[in-house]
């Protein structure tokens, strides 16, 4: 298998996990059953997602100078990812976020997010303009929503005029630019950020996908530039329309989801290695859901993100499914 060579511009975020049985209804105070901090954040974890499984990555953010960026950072010098264009802000702190997963167990967890940028949103313009001349040296570069909307299209950009593909995971939800999707090979909205995008509701009936509705809000961003377009569903897997085709691609039965904080940036990372990998749409989809069931079924965000051993383990028992070329 191809080893790409894969470039991150984006975030880092320390999480902060309170799990509890139940959330607190507005002016309620409730004993949570523990606490516990995470390195994180877009970004970094779809870097270190992609470095565990083989790729090589270099990550370009941003970080304050205190305890949780250098937590953050060493995590991800640990996964093997070059860090020399990951620079410091010397006056706002490093990113962080509340995290709330209520829990019940044996059946599933639900979280609810609130993320302080911090230093993600000092990234300068001159500060990735470097990148002008050294992106071709990339197979992919991919991009997310807590940095400065600004930067993300300077580095867009720069990979068109290059002629480098790009993977943009629109998260948070945010409008974006017309001149931003003209860059984009591919897009990775989930369910609710697609139909933030497009206006079109992704229903579902007795937990069946509407899948022409998945069709038709992906046919809506490819007329808008979009080369490939990829929603996640949640349970329900994921769906993709390149080639004037969708393609689906089931969740993986019998994972119960202990904290699914960074699903969707494991999900991302493994399909960007996959598709610089030479892995058919199908395969590649496959292959990040199998990566994001194992994320899902440990706590905390970077700590819960896989090996390319571990899911190869997990593929092992799939005999059907065959990766690579």
């Amino acid at each position: 298998m191809k080893k790409p060579n894969i470039l991150v511009v984006g975030s880092f975020v320390m999480d902060q996990i309170v799990t509890t049985e139940v959330f607190p209804r507005e002016g309620q105070t409730i004993l949570a059953k523990k606490f516990q901090k995470a390195p994180g954040g877009k970004g970094a974890n779809q870097a270190v997602q992609m470095a565990r499984l083989g790729a090589n990555v270099t990550l370009c953010g941003k970080l304050g100078r205190d305890a949780n960026g250098q937590e953050m950072l060493a995590v991800c010098r640990e996964a093997g990812i070059n860090t020399q264009y990951v620079l410091f802000d010397e006056e706002a702190a490093s990113g962080c976020a509340v995290i709330l997963l209520e829990e019940h167990p044996g059946v599933s967890t639900e979280n609810r997010i609130l993320v302080v940028p911090g230093a993600n949103q000092t990234l300068r313009r001159e500060d990735v303009a470097f990148l002008a001349d050294q992106i071709d040296q990339y197979d992919l570069v991919v991009l997310q929503l807590e940095i400065p909307m600004e930067i993300n299209m300077q580095i867009a950009r720069y990979a068109k005029e290059k002629g480098v593909p790009v993977m943009l995971n629109p998260a948070p939800s945010a409008p974006l630019p017309p001149e931003l999707l003209e860059c984009l090979t591919y897009i990775s909205p989930n369910e609710h950020e697609a139909m933030d995008l497009t206006g079109i509701p992704i229903r579902r009936e007795k937990g069946k996908v509407d899948w022409e509705n998945v069709k038709t809000a992906a046919q809506v961003l490819q007329k808008r530039g979009v080369g490939q377009v990829l929603i996640t569903l949640g349970s329900a897997g994921a769906g993709m329309l390149a080639d004037g085709r969708l393609y689906r691609s089931g969740a993986v039965p019998g994972v119960v989801a202990v904290d699914p904080t960074a699903a969707g940036d494991s999900f991302v990372g493994a399909f960007c290695v996959a598709v610089t990998s030479g892995f058919s749409p199908e395969e590649a989809m496959d292959f990040a859901n199998h990566t994001a069931a194992l994320t899902v079924s440990k706590m905390g965000a970077m700590p819960s993100l896989p090996t390319m051993e571990a899911v190869q383990k997990t593929l092992s028992k799939e005999p059907e499914v065959r990766y690579g070329k």
